[in-house]
């Protein structure tokens, strides 16, 4: 039975459960749970991360731990019982965990370590914290390094910044702002500083400042690297001070022996000591460690004869030094030790020993020298702070290793009480020795003793330095013959303090003789007591005592026979009468000079001292005892200070009268010498002495009256030193005051009680006399003012002893009201008056509600000055929080209604002047401070303040400006963002005040500026006020976690929710005054509505209703009010303002945002534009966006779209005089001149667009203005404008663009795009590849589509980015001038691509089953028409798809395409060289012909007479009767223009070329004879093949020009001829002459027969110059055995444009596989003559067989080229693609070509022929350079690719299918069962099994090739033509052919049956030629021969015919 829990409430996950169980709760390790029952080993309750979802879970899977709780019950609390840092740690590393991740995925990785590190630290911390084995101590370390860790992390996250005090989070609810504020500024700190994190509070005035740190030296010898010593020796380290030149610690020994090692076994890694008590003082000063290597031994190292062995004497060695400045730095920064090594240098004399170390630092070296480099002492330095209870607690390691403690000679900085020290430190200076009858000098050595008073030795009380025990003896080393030897030894003497009185010093003086004996001859000695008569101990000075002579039998057992004599100068002086019969005779000539340093805190040196502590001996000399007092240095009265104030109030009870003043100045000195920093903490010594020793219960009545008497002269004295000084030390002055009183008090029972207060308030009257006194012209008054001031709030805590709160308060009130205004003093006073008033508001008196009442407001009256005058801010911010801090920590007492209401009627008003005048200054800090103060302020205000408030006001006008000054900080607060963004708390506590007040004031202004004295001022600012706050980036609780967001909701509730509320509130109250805000408030208005909460936009958007109902009642309508708010709309969504769900609304401004690219803009304007001018029919939203999208064009170089822009504005103005107002950037003008310049601006834009054509329209429509005008001048120059366009259409290149068709397919995507199509007009030289990278570039989440098939619904509604993009050809609307044979190719080229709004695109498939013997019999074309919104160009460069049509081409029909586009092309070159256009130049002609008539003799043309003319298709397809008939004639006219094409050729061949023509007679006459039996009567219609040879045949094939009815056999409006005529792409069928100038198509046939070593030998000598050679760029090479039609893999066309004089190679145009090389060729090609050009997918290499084999060269080149890429090893193709069987050869037309027949051209460089496509080669076709083949025969040349086969990095987009293209030397696409498209690969497909359009899988890279144009004819554009019959005869005669119109193919279904279909129109219309007689004749002839089919027809009589081709043929022949 589940029972609710009782102790089991709160646990932690400590198992993952998966909740498989019914009513399981899901829970994940580390997860927290609140338990609510239990029942049998299962608890149910929720996880505190879903506490809304209830369920069990194992009570074994979690550990409890305790908690409060609250609210038992249903809905209880539960908190956990534990250290809120701990919880604090677990919920920030929570929140961490997820940030920290996202880190490494934004590639942060510097970040995400230290993260990572701090993270793991905390987690170690918080184990710490949860031990529980920690001190007090230790928690608060740990919880300090948390604080530090938790900051920092959460200040380079981005998190919220936590205010803290004492390490724990505060409650924002339980302080005051100002403290708050105060709080985020040090937290803020303590994260940029990284260090301890400092108390949060502000330290109240009149706390004791900090102590100095101490620092630290740890210092530890790690060896001494010595190999020539070979003794043992002494190292003695110190610190030595260079500029004092002084040692300033003691010494610290190290013995070592002389292996190096120490010479006691136990020091091992124990040799170490702590230099201590270094101030900050002495770590700026130049320090050294200084190391003094003693050795013990020889005299002379070198030489063992000097000395006896068993003799050892101290002899000095080396030394070494270390600049402690030198290396702070890095100590510092490492906070643990670190080596150095010391170089050991030796004394080159020995008499400079004790200056060694000053010349190794000054750097003196010829004093001193290294004696090898192998010396050198190794040690290790740290540096530590604090001081030394902490430094243990730190680092106890440290103190175990037995380490030496070295103190600072002297006292430290600070000397602690209770720190008892008895040090004496004697150095041994010098001493000066006569030689004593000695040939060389002495080696003298010291001896020293302490003996006691009774002739004892005192033991152990000689130290040599730390780290050694003590001794006895000491013995000084030895300098060798030196008698004037200067040592500088400092020795410490730790003397007790019950023997020094009494002892002395004896020094006894050796000589260390170097003999054989070795032995010490005593010769002196020397002594000094060490405390004198007086009783005070030996003066820190320099010492020079008496020598006396004694020799070894001396004796000194009885010590009082010395100690009579005098032992210095001084003791002589004293007793003069010595006689001289004294066993010991002074040596007058010899001196022995010591110095001395005491240290100690129970003896002095001070005599002054001394006398007054004994005073009662000197009873005369008492004044002056105390006015040598304060001669005494500090550290001997602070050692004394005890003994001292007794003995002064002892003399004061002794005689008051006489010596209380002087009494009174030594304690005045006392005191003030204990606010020395030195010596502070001797103050708490001082108190105890006052509260438990103090006696002189007497003593007040005296310090009352010396102190009033201070006081009351104060006025009179000019030096005031002593007034000043009595008045700093105020504070100790009461308290012995108050003592006193308390002791005579308790001694009488009260008495005298009256008399003590009289006293007192006598001595506050005397102090306000000395505040109220002008100190302005006394500057010496002035100082004793700001002594008295500082010192004053220190006596409040004494007084309130003897006073009540009341009592004091008066006091205190009555001296602060006693200092002048502001106005009366000075700024320094002002200071000081504010500092005064500052620690009163700190002291303990204020916080007293009593003393308040009192005292605030005198306080607030001061303030209220200070702030009038914007003076001393800083000061009166800091009163100000300390006031509002004791407020709110005394808000439940009734007493704070009333300070309350006194600081709202004193501040209030000044506090916001104050803020708008810092805020104008933009003064961060101060603007801070005061915002928290009016924070505060309003927070504390309750209904009854705000009504007080309200009501004080005298009239509407006051009110109106606290409303407008109130309303104006709010704003500014939330503008200015005084508070840093991280500081969260105080940004919402903040937000909180600020609605509550703005509810309080609403009412407010409701009330007074409503009816009759409504104020728009007002009003407005509280709406702006209004809109800036709910748009406060704090309050967007979207942007935030959850878990924050419930914290902040649950305090305070969703505060936008509440401003909105109030906001509708009040517009509802404004009533009829609501029209003034109208439009005026939308904009704002409309930027709440942005706010991502639902709630808020439901209350906003009624008052938009409201507003057109105001409108609507105003002016009848509400368009300002739409115009508005469109317009604010536009802007803001543009802006990419608003959540998704609010950009929904909005979808065509969606992509707007400045993040965007410049088409997504381009798109989402031309939207707008649209959207403005059709749905809302708004014109000036409509115009401005019209220039919006013109500007961006312009940026884009789109200058055609923005001359097309532009003049949808034109169009809306008319040639009127209407004035127009000045709009946007134009002026105030008429519309007539408005419209001018925006025509002379888009005529512009159409010329640097080079749309000439669309200029001129507009040039005659301003011609015509001009003209009506008689604008003379105007119209010449807009007439020359329209010439010079005329000139550049026919002079200028223009590159013809692609087209490329884009569907967007995805959810994904934009609105405006989402599941649409467009076609695209690309840049300039923009070919697939480049247009597909710039689409992904632009949407780079989009995958790109492998297929050109149409998606189907699952990508449709997908969330997802799909692209799907390929080339589609244009279908020109102007078929008419296409047509037309007299317009030039460079006029026809523009009409081909501009004004098109239909586009499409082919895909051939097999229907039925695929023949494989023939697969034209089943392969059909899918022809996809596209229609546009809007013709391109246009406004845009790409228009959406309005409809698709898509119909079957059949089998039939698409031969007869292909086989009239090959005579239409054949046509159009024959006509070109008969115009004699290509200037000798037969080598395209040759080509042309070679792949026709080599196609049709190895099968081209028998193809389709296997499929169509056989009789079973001809059984089974009755109704194509009429299309075969159709295609026999087509076949038969081939033929004939093959036949004048050979005549032409004849006339135009070069000699070495002959046999190729002879070898295309041969094979014309096979392709006759394969005809002959289709068409009986062909052998006559072709006078070229006969054998014979006539005069006549000679004149036809030397000067006859086709006719103009050969040229035009087609009629044009057939559907064939409309097919044939756009811009084709050719497909890999299509054998097409190369679209590349400069592509040589090398062909070869496993059948060849013939090898073309001959034609290459024709090559070389043909065309020797190498320039060409650059010209030449690609050779391919293919081997042709078998082909399927899927080997013709679409690979993607770009037809260049047909303006350019030459046409352009694809590497021209940006193929980014092109060698630099090579690339100035292929753009020097842009200048040579050219063909039209033409698209042509792959060009197919073919290789040259020799006997069925290659060559040798070119076997080797199809090795490396082609040979590992075969179709069956292909490694993309997968198994199954690889077992499909070859097809039949689709190049049935032109596979026959047997031989490759290469040109290389004078004008173009290339070589060209029908290529034949290999079986399917899936990475496309394999080019080499042709400098290939110019390298020996017998060498592998390399391979060279002319483009790399995968031209960049994306997956490549299949192009569609595009037309087929003319003519049968394989440039169609369906004949070759594939068409070539824009897709950019498309990989091999078995057509062969379906009866439907197969899926494409395509993956093969596209090779596109320029194409090349035989229409372009280059003689001048308008040649008259000369007739030799008469003209109207020709033309008669052309009108009288018959025309009928062909019906369209049987599949195709034209839309309108009275137009021709909507398909390209001829592109090759040569002009009609100059005709001879004859040629008149033959026209006249073929009008009058019958056709079968209905079309124009062309072909003359076959006997004519026949004739004409036999002299021809003949006369060729007879010329061979």
């Amino acid at each position: 039975m589940w029972t609710p829990t009782e102790e089991e409430k709160y646990g932690v996950v400590i198992c993952s459960f998966r909740g498989s169980v019914p009513q399981g709760l899901v829970l994940e390790i580390g997860e927290t749970v609140q338990i609510l029952e239990k029942c049998e080993g299962w608890y149910r309750g929720v996880s505190t991360k879903k506490p809304n979802v209830k369920g069990i879970f194992p009570a074994n899977y979690i550990h409890l731990k305790k908690a409060i709780v609250s609210n038992r019950g249903q809905y209880e609390t539960v908190v956990p019982l534990e250290d809120s840092i701990v919880t604090e740690v677990t919920a920030t590393l929570q929140e961490w965990a997820s940030l920290w991740k996202q880190l490494y995925v934004k590639h942060k990785v510097d970040l995400f370590y230290k993260l990572r590190h701090v993270m793991n630290e905390l987690i170690d911390l918080r184990r710490q914290l949860l031990s529980g084995h920690l001190t007090q101590d230790q928690v608060r370390e740990v919880k300090r390094h948390i604080t530090v860790r938790l900051d920092w992390g959460n200040e380079h996250l981005g998190l919220d910044l936590v205010p803290r005090k004492d390490f724990e989070v505060v409650d924002a609810d339980q302080i005051s702002v100002s403290d708050l504020y105060k709080m985020h500024l040090s937290s803020r700190q303590s994260v940029q500083q990284s260090t301890s994190q400092v108390d949060t509070m502000r330290p109240r005035h009149g706390e004791t400042c900090r102590i100095p740190v101490p620092h630290h030296f740890f210092l530890s010898l790690k060896s001494f690297t010595y190999n020539t010593i070979g003794e043992d020796t002494d190292v003695f380290f110190s610190l030595y001070d260079m500029r004092e030149g002084k040692q300033i610690s003691e010494r610290f020994l190290v013995r070592l022996n002389k292996n190096g090692g120490p010479r006691n076994p136990e020091k091992i890694e124990r040799m170490c000591a702590l230099f201590t008590d270094l101030s900050s003082k002495d770590m700026k000063r130049d320090l050294y460690v200084v190391a003094h290597v003693i050795r013990i031994g020889r005299m002379l190292l070198n030489d063992s004869k000097k000395g006896p062995a068993h003799l050892h004497y101290r002899r000095p060695y080396g030394c070494a030094v270390l600049s402690i400045l030198d290396v702070l730095q890095s100590l510092t920064e490492l906070k643990e030790e670190k080596d150095f090594v010391l170089k050991v240098y030796t004394c080159n004399n020995e008499s400079e020993w004790s200056q060694i170390h000053e010349n190794i630092i000054r750097k003196s070296s010829a004093k001193y020298s290294a004696p090898s480099a192998s010396h050198g002492l190794i040690i290790s330095l740290q540096l530590l702070r604090g001081d030394m209870e902490q430094i243990r607690r730190e680092n106890p390691m440290v103190f175990n290793r037995g380490l030496a403690i070295t103190r600072k000679l002297g006292f430290p900085d600070v000397i602690m009480p209770g720190d008892i020290r008895n040090d004496l430190y004697l150095t041994l200076e010098k001493g000066d020795f006569e030689r004593g009858g000695k040939s060389v000098q002495k080696n003298i050595e010291v001896t020293m003793y302490v003996l006691y008073a009774d002739g004892e030795i005192l033991k152990d009380c000689i130290s040599l330095g730390s780290g050694e025990p003590n001794r006895s003896s000491y013995h000084s080393f030895v300098l060798y013959h030196s008698n004037s030897p200067r040592w500088g030894e400092i020795i410490k003497l730790p003397i007790p303090i019950d023997r020094f009185r009494g002892s002395h010093l004896r020094f006894e003086f050796r000589h260390c003789s170097t003999k054989d004996k070795g032995e010490k001859k005593l010769f002196g000695f020397a002594f000094s007591p060490l405390m004198r008569d007086d009783g005070t101990t030996l003066s820190d000075d320099i010492h020079e005592l008496y020598v006396y002579k004694c020799d070894e039998n001396s004796t000194f057992n009885n010590h009082a026979l010395y100690l009579g004599l005098p032992c210095c100068k001084e003791d002589y002086n004293g007793c003069p009468n010595i006689p001289s019969s004294l066993i010991f005779q002074r040596s007058t000539k010899e001196s022995f000079f010591i110095s001395t340093q005491l240290s100690s805190t129970k003896l002095t040196q001070n005599v002054d001292l001394l006398a007054l502590l004994k005073w009662k001996a000197f009873p005369d000399r008492i004044m002056d005892i105390l006015g040598r007092l304060r001669h005494v240095s500090g550290e001997e009265i602070v050692k004394f200070l005890q003994d001292i104030l007794d003995t002064l109030f002892v003399i004061l009870d002794d005689n008051t009268e006489k010596y209380g003043l002087l009494v009174f100045q030594s304690l005045v000195f006392i005191i003030n010498l204990l606010r020395d920093i030195k010596y502070f903490h001797f103050r708490p010594v001082m108190d105890t002495y006052i509260q438990k020793h103090f006696a002189g219960a007497l003593a007040y009545k005296e310090l009352i009256r010396c102190l009033k008497w201070y006081m009351d002269c104060s006025a009179e004295l000019i030096r005031q030193d002593h007034i000043q000084e009595a008045m700093r030390a105020l504070e100790y002055l009461f308290k012995f005051i108050v003592q006193s009183r308390i002791l005579y008090s308790r001694a009488t029972c009260g008495m005298e009680e009256e008399q003590f207060r009289s006293s007192i308030q006598e001595l506050f009257q005397s102090i306000r006399f000395v505040l109220s006194l002008d100190s302005r012209n006394s500057e010496t008054l002035l100082f004793t003012q700001a002594a008295l001031l500082n010192s004053f709030p220190t006596i409040f805590d004494e007084l309130l002893q003897m006073f009540t709160v009341q009592e004091v308060a008066e006091f205190v009130r009555g001296t602060l009201g006693s200092m002048p205004s502001t106005v009366h003093i000075g700024q320094s006073m002002d200071v000081v008056k504010l500092q005064s008033i500052a620690r009163t508001v700190d002291s303990r008196l204020f916080s007293f509600s009593e003393s308040r009442r009192i005292l605030l407001p005198v306080v607030l009256h001061h303030i209220h000055l200070h702030l009038r005058q914007q003076k001393e801010l800083l000061i009166c911010s800091g009163i100000l929080g300390s006031i509002f801090s004791i407020v709110k920590t005394s808000s439940l007492e009734a007493d704070v209604m009333e300070e309350v209401e006194m600081m709202v009627e004193s501040l209030l008003d000044v506090l916001l002047q104050t803020l708008l005048t810092i805020m104008s200054k933009s003064h961060a800090q101060e603007a801070g401070e005061y915002v928290s103060c009016l924070l505060s302020l309003l927070r504390q205000m309750c209904d009854t303040h705000y009504q007080h408030l309200l009501d004080n006001f005298q009239s509407k006008d006051e009110l109106k400006e606290f409303l407008l000054k109130i309303f104006c900080v709010f704003r500014n607060l939330m503008k200015m963002s005084v508070f840093p963004r991280d500081w969260m708390v105080m940004r919402l506590l903040t937000s909180n005040i600020i609605v509550t007040t703005v509810q309080y004031l609403s009412s407010a202004l409701h009330k007074n500026f409503t009816e009759t004295d409504f104020d728009f001022k007002v009003w407005n600012s509280y709406f702006s006020l209004a809109v800036l706050f709910i748009n406060q980036p704090s309050l967007q609780l979207e942007i935030i976690t959850s878990t924050k967001r419930k914290k902040i909701l649950d305090k305070y509730g969703d505060m936008r929710v509440m401003m909105a509320y109030e906001l509708f509130s009040m517009w509802q109250n404004l009533g009829e005054h609501k029209i003034h805000f109208i439009p005026g408030m939308i904009g704002p208005f409309l930027g709440v509505t942005l706010v991502p909460q639902p709630e808020v936009r439901n209350i906003m958007i009624p008052i938009f209703h409201d507003m057109m109902d105001w409108e609507q009642r105003k002016n009848g309508n509400f368009k300002q009010v739409e115009a508005e708010l469109i317009d604010k709309l536009d802007s803001m969504v543009s802006e990419g303002k608003g959540d998704e769900s609010y950009r929904e609304l909005f979808g065509l401004l969606d992509c707007m945002k400045g993040e965007e690219t410049e088409n997504k803009k381009i798109g989402c304007t031309v939207n707008l534009m649209n959207f403005y001018k059709s749905e809302i029919n708004k014109e000036e939203m409509y115009i401005r966006y019209i220039h919006k999208l013109c500007d961006m064009h312009l940026q884009a170089e789109n200058y055609t779209e923005a001359a097309f822009t532009l003049l949808l504005y034109c169009e809306l103005l008319q040639w009127e005089e209407r004035p127009l107002r000045e709009f946007l950037h134009y002026p105030s003008q008429t519309e007539w001149q408005r419209k001018e310049g925006l025509c002379r601006k888009i005529i512009h834009y159409f010329n640097k667009g080079k749309s000439w054509e669309f200029g001129i329209p507009l040039c005659r429509e301003l011609a015509c203005q001009y003209e009506s005008l008689y604008d003379y001048q105007s119209l010449s120059w807009i007439r020359k404008m329209e010439a010079s366009y005329y000139d550049n259409i026919m002079e200028q290149q223009r590159l013809e663009p692609e087209f490329f068709r884009v569907g967007f397919y995805g959810r994904k995507f934009p609105f405006f795009l989402r599941n649409k199509e467009y076609v695209c007009r690309g840049h300039d030289y923009e070919r697939l590849e480049a247009f597909q990278q710039r689409m992904l570039s632009e949407f780079p989440q989009a995958v790109a589509m492998q297929h050109p098939n149409h998606p189907d619904d699952t990508i449709l509604q997908c969330d997802a980015q799909y692209l799907q993009i390929y080339a589609v050809t244009p279908i020109p609307d102007y078929v008419d001038v296409l047509q037309m044979d007299r317009v030039p190719d460079r006029v026809k080229s523009f009409y081909r691509v501009n004004n098109v709004r239909k586009f499409r695109y082919d895909r051939p498939f097999h229907k039925g089953p695929k023949d494989k013997e023939n697969e034209f019999k089943s392969l059909w074309i899918e022809r996809t028409t596209l229609t546009l919104t809007h013709s391109l160009p246009g406004i845009s460069r790409w228009f959406e798809v309005e409809r698709r049509e898509l119909v079957e081409v059949s089998p039939l029909e698409n031969a007869i395409q292909v086989v009239e586009n090959k005579n239409q092309e054949l046509r159009a070159l024959i006509s070109q060289y008969q115009h004699k256009q290509v200037h000798g130049n037969v080598n395209l002609l040759s080509m042309c012909l070679n792949g026709v008539i080599d196609a049709a003799v190895n099968g081209g043309i028998a193809r389709y007479q296997e499929a169509f003319f056989d009789k079973d298709y001809i059984t089974k397809h009755p109704g194509d009767a009429e299309k075969i008939t159709q295609l026999k004639e087509l076949m038969q006219e081939q033929v004939h223009v093959l036949g004048v094409g050979l005549a032409v050729h004849e006339k135009f061949v070069h000699p070495e070329m002959r046999p190729l023509h002879k070898k295309l007679i041969d094979q014309f006459q096979m392709m006759r004879a394969s005809l002959y039996h289709e068409f009986p009567g062909l052998d006559k219609l072709s006078p070229a093949c006969s054998g014979t040879s006539t005069p006549r045949g000679n004149v036809l094939a030397s000067h006859s020009p086709m006719s103009p009815e050969n040229i035009k056999m087609t009629h044009r409006h057939s559907p064939m001829n409309l097919m044939g005529t756009g811009r084709h792409s050719s497909s890999s069928l299509s054998s097409h002459t190369s679209s590349e100038a400069g592509n040589v198509v090398m062909l070869g046939d496993s059948s060849m027969g013939e090898a073309p070593e001959d034609l290459y030998h024709h090559m070389q000598l043909a065309y020797p110059n190498p320039r060409y050679q650059g010209s030449v760029t690609n050779v391919s090479v293919l081997s042709s055995s078998q082909a399927s039609p899927s080997s013709s893999s679409l690979s993607s066309t770009h037809s260049a444009p047909s303006q350019m004089i030459t046409s352009a190679p694809s590497s021209a145009r940006g193929s980014p596989s092109l060698p630099d090389k090579y690339r100035h060729a292929r753009e020097m090609m842009l200048l040579l003559p050219t063909h039209r050009d033409r698209p042509s997918s792959a060009m197919y290499p073919a290789a040259i067989l020799e006997n069925g084999q290659l060559p040798n060269f070119q076997r080797a080149l199809f090795q490396q080229v082609v040979g590992a890429c075969k179709p069956c090893s292909d490694p993309n193709l997968s198994v199954a693609e690889k077992a499909v069987p070859a097809a039949p050869s689709s190049w049935s037309l032109d596979s026959g070509a047997r031989e490759a027949q290469p040109f290389l051209s004078a004008h173009t460089g290339c070589i060209l022929a029908p290529p034949v496509p290999p079986r399917s080669l899936l990475h496309g076709h394999y080019s080499l350079h042709f400098d290939a083949f110019h390298h020996p025969l017998g060498d592998t040349p390399p391979a060279l690719p002319a483009r790399t086969l995968r031209k960049s990095p994306l997956h490549p987009i299949p192009a569609s299918p595009t037309s087929p293209q003319s003519g049968l030397d394989g440039s169609n696409s369906t004949l070759s069962g594939s068409a070539s498209s824009g897709v950019s690969s498309l990989s091999e497909s078995n057509f062969g099994h379906s009866s439907e359009a197969p899926p494409r899988t395509d993956t093969m890279d596209s090779v596109p090739s320029q194409a090349w144009n035989a229409d372009e004819d280059l003689e001048p554009p308008y040649l008259p033509v000369h007739y030799s019959l008469s003209e109207s005869a020709v033309l008669d005669s052309i009108k009288a052919q018959p025309c009928r119109s062909h019906s369209a193919p049987g599949c195709v279904i034209p839309q309108d049956p009275m137009d021709p279909p909507a398909l390209p129109p001829k592109p090759y219309h040569p002009r009609l030629p100059a005709l001879e007689h004859d040629e008149g004749m033959l026209l006249r002839e073929e009008a009058e021969r019958p056709r079968g089919l209905h079309r124009k027809a062309s072909l003359p009589p076959g006997s004519t015919k026949e004739e004409q081709a036999r002299m021809a043929w003949e006369h060729s022949r007879g010329e061979q």
